[in-house]
């Protein structure tokens, strides 16, 4: 099985190429230029260097959010385009639990964090040791609030997530449980992709191309600052 997997959600892209469950190759970037400029050309630069042409693809995974609005509609966007012509089917992927997946294997506890600017962060807990397993919904929440969510955990914590230095500076300073990942494992990668979307399509959790949509934790900025001047909060919808 030919699968082709990208993640855009933040500040870095990815994309990697795979048969079956080895990967045959991934690009990485973790620069300021805009995804629109970089995605595309690196899978097409990628499937080139593999000698495999994008019709072979037999499935296209992609992280569907938490992260950047537009970096994940980006994303998403570009799968669609290249699943629509041949009806190829998709998975798409939490972000954060696309981290936890390249530390499966290792004892302790993933605390996936992506900041989402305003002291806070989008948050998931992850099991790992044998698989990889959720512990409680997605959330955005205040970094402060951090420290609570693992109060009964008594191995190893590792943070990944472009969010991860600023927790570990802050909330948990002073927590010796805590492990800062090394940075190739620590931000959001196609790899972490694919393993997750490998796992989804063992439960046959496949989807098309036309039902592939963005998950968000809060409403984009715009929305939030006319909610605010409408007097509302962000859980109310507008009439």
């Amino acid at each position: 099985m030919k699968l082709l997997a990208l993640d855009c959600s933040a500040v870095s892209a990815s994309v990697s190429v795979w048969d079956g469950e080895r990967m045959l190759g991934e690009w990485f970037l973790h620069i300021p230029q805009t995804h629109s400029q970089t995605l595309m050309p690196m899978v097409r630069d990628l499937l080139e260097m593999a000698g495999i042409p994008l019709a072979d693809m037999e499935v296209f995974a992609v992280s569907v959010g938490p992260g950047s609005f537009t970096g994940v509609r980006i994303g998403v966007s570009c799968v669609k385009g290249m699943a629509l012509p041949g009806n190829t089917p998709c998975v798409g992927v939490s972000t954060l639990e696309a981290m936890a997946h390249p530390l499966a294997g290792l004892p302790g506890t993933v605390c996936a964090v992506m900041d989402a600017r305003c002291a806070q962060v989008y948050h998931a807990r992850f099991s790992i040791g044998e698989g990889v397993r959720r512990e409680g919904e997605e959330e955005a929440l205040p970094i402060a609030s951090l420290p609570q969510r693992y109060a009964d955990v008594e191995g190893p914590i590792y943070l990944v997530g472009d969010g991860a230095v600023l927790c570990a500076q802050t909330a948990f300073a002073e927590d010796p449980r805590v492990r800062l990942v090394a940075e190739p494992l620590r931000f959001q990668r196609s790899s972490g992709v694919a393993l997750a979307a490998l796992q989804a399509i063992r439960r046959g959790e496949m989807q098309d191309a036309g039902s592939l949509a963005p998950v968000y934790l809060r409403l984009p900025q715009a929305e939030r600052e006319l909610k605010k001047r409408l007097g509302q909060t962000e859980g109310e919808k507008t009439g």
